[in-house]
């Protein structure tokens, strides 16, 4: 991002508006000099709610390995989502809630949805750009220790706060399309490195993800699809057998304490914390900015 930032002439109360009526506005926009610095302005998530918020679950081959998976024999995508509660802004604080003692971080390249599809839909490389508006920076924050040991993914991972989106929202024509399969994803933690990785390590591109979701979902415009995250996230899977083997032994409860206490030992996310993700490609035609979001306790 540069230091100054061109405004908007027209008025938009939704990114579904501004996609649907907004075309000629933001083209003239982008065609102006930018006169209003950036420092100026209070950066908001560029996706409005209401809206839907899809994601796609160990879709980095490194990061399906880590989650007890192979990589090259997957049948199909594995979706799940996040309520709109949980869309903040790329630089607002994020809110452990005080029973979560498991809070981790998962950069995710995001696609803002342009059309509505309310019937099985085939998506290909040729006709993305008129499923896709444009590309942000997610970051799908989980509370392990309410998504796991609950099984559930939508509670665990939809605390108000838990997805930061922007801060850009590039608009993406037709010939930029091909730049989605070779950016670089960057998480950092106080400064530490976290996740690194690139979306030519996908194992589930847009195209054939889309048509995949079309089968069972309705989209519309200004929806959200985090499309998967990289190897480097605290919470990891332990090798298939030992899984059997504990889930037979033990009573899942007992595991599951069992694996909230060995957790507890790693470096998740605590109050003061502040995690920067970054998306761009290596040459900077493509570059998202970066989020910077710090994690705060309830009531700071």
């Amino acid at each position: 991002m540069g230091d100054v930032v061109s405004p908007l002439t027209g008025q938009y109360t939704s990114t579904a508006g501004l996609i649907e009526h907004g075309a000629s506005d933001w083209v003239a926009a982008a065609a102006k000099p930018g006169h209003v610095a950036l420092a100026d302005v209070r950066l908001l998530s560029p996706v409005t709610t209401p809206c839907r918020v899809m994601c796609q679950g160990a879709n980095y081959r490194q990061h399906a390995i880590e989650s007890g998976m192979d990589p090259d024999n997957r049948a199909f995508n594995l979706f799940f989502d996040k309520t709109d509660a949980s869309v903040t802004g790329p630089h607002d604080p994020v809110i452990r809630p005080a029973h979560v003692t498991l809070l981790d971080y998962e950069i995710e390249l995001a696609l803002v949805l342009r059309r509505s599809v309310d019937a099985p839909t085939t998506v290909t490389v040729e006709n993305l750009h008129e499923y896709v508006f444009g590309v942000t920076i997610a970051n799908d924050f989980s509370a392990r220790d309410v998504q796991l040991p609950q099984g559930q993914f939508l509670k665990g991972k939809s605390y108000r706060g838990f997805c930061p989106l922007g801060p850009v929202l590039a608009v993406l024509e037709p010939e930029d399309f091909t730049l989605l399969d070779d950016l670089e994803l960057r998480l950092e933690v106080n400064g530490s490195l976290r996740q690194s990785d690139s979306t030519a390590n996908m194992v589930y591109r847009p195209a054939e993800t889309l048509t995949e979701l079309t089968e069972f979902c309705n989209i519309s415009p200004g929806d959200v699809l985090l499309t998967g995250t990289p190897h480097g996230c605290m919470a990891t899977s332990p090798p298939a057998l030992i899984r059997r083997l504990a889930t037979a032994l033990l009573p899942e409860q007992t595991l599951w304490a069992a694996f909230v206490k060995q957790n507890q030992r790693k470096p998740y996310l605590r109050p003061g914390d502040i995690v920067t993700a970054s998306i761009r490609n290596a040459t900077g035609t493509l570059d998202l900015g970066t989020q910077r979001n710090v994690i705060v306790a309830p009531g700071s």
